[in-house]
């Protein structure tokens, strides 16, 4: 039984929390069903190289607009949904879109940053499910910086892989990321080894990256869901949600609302 009171408290003051076992078998097949639909069927975000080009076969997509009609199953009656509600303490929850990633053979560590920084939403009530459909050891999974959603927006991340820092948006607007890897005992750095059916939740704003592979396979599904506290915010160039007339229909501070986006709770 999932202590909510407990895991709420340290999701809203440390970013992140792990959920054991919280997708049970059935959850997983749809799931994977889902994640295998990406794969075969790619959006026109759909990609390999960036930051994952040293692989051998490597693959991304996100905000697919075919996919919530496929994943919309999985997600009306998996825990997700209510699991988000339940670590913000209720209220309604919208899903936001997904991100689908195939690493395979060597790939370098993904750089450090912030979600946020690439998306035009703020709020408390914003969430990103993460979660692998094979073991990952710690070494290769997700770190993050406790505590960092809680503190400035930075800008995001070129992907130089000379210069991980090397920012996206005018300086004067957002500041440059820090370059965490070069002082790692400075943070407050937390990671943990997954199993099939647990789930990473973090807040989007939280500073994280690594989850280097060697030669194993590594398939990622990630979720992202948002509530009623959440408002729109764009940033200093483009961002996301990459859902058409969005950006067009909604000004800074607005609800963040929009009709593509699928209602659960």
């Amino acid at each position: 039984m999932l202590d909510f009171e407990t895991l709420g408290r340290h999701f809203r003051d440390d970013g992140v929390v792990k959920l054991d076992a919280v997708l049970d078998p059935d959850d997983l097949h749809q799931a994977r069903a889902c994640y295998d639909w990406s794969l075969n069927n790619p959006g026109p975000h759909g990609k390999g190289g960036g930051w994952l080009e040293a692989g051998e076969e490597t693959f991304e997509d996100k905000a697919n607009p075919g996919a919530p009609a496929v994943y919309r199953s999985f997600l009306e009656t998996g825990p997700l949904a209510d699991l988000a509600a339940s670590l913000w303490g209720g209220g309604e929850t919208w899903f936001m879109y997904e991100q689908v990633f195939k690493k395979s053979g060597p790939c370098r560590r993904t750089p450090w940053h912030q979600d946020a920084s690439y998306l035009a939403v703020d709020g408390a009530h914003l969430i990103v499910f993460w979660f692998n459909f094979a073991p990952l050891a710690k070494a290769e999974a997700l770190e993050f910086v406790r505590g960092s959603h809680n503190g400035p927006l930075y800008n995001g991340s070129t992907c130089n892989i000379n210069d991980p820092t090397e920012p996206i948006y005018p300086e004067e607007q957002l500041p440059r990321l820090p370059d965490i890897d070069r002082s790692r005992k400075d943070w407050d750095i937390v990671s943990w080894a997954v199993e099939p059916g647990d789930v990473i939740a973090f807040h989007p704003k939280i500073l994280h990256g690594g989850g280097a592979t060697n030669d194993a396979v590594r398939e990622t599904l990630s979720l992202r869901f948002f509530g009623a506290d959440t408002t729109y915010a764009p940033r200093p160039g483009p961002c996301g949600p990459r859902i058409a007339g969005l950006h067009d229909s909604l000004k800074t501070g607005d609800p963040f609302r929009h009709p593509a986006f699928l209602k659960l709770l």
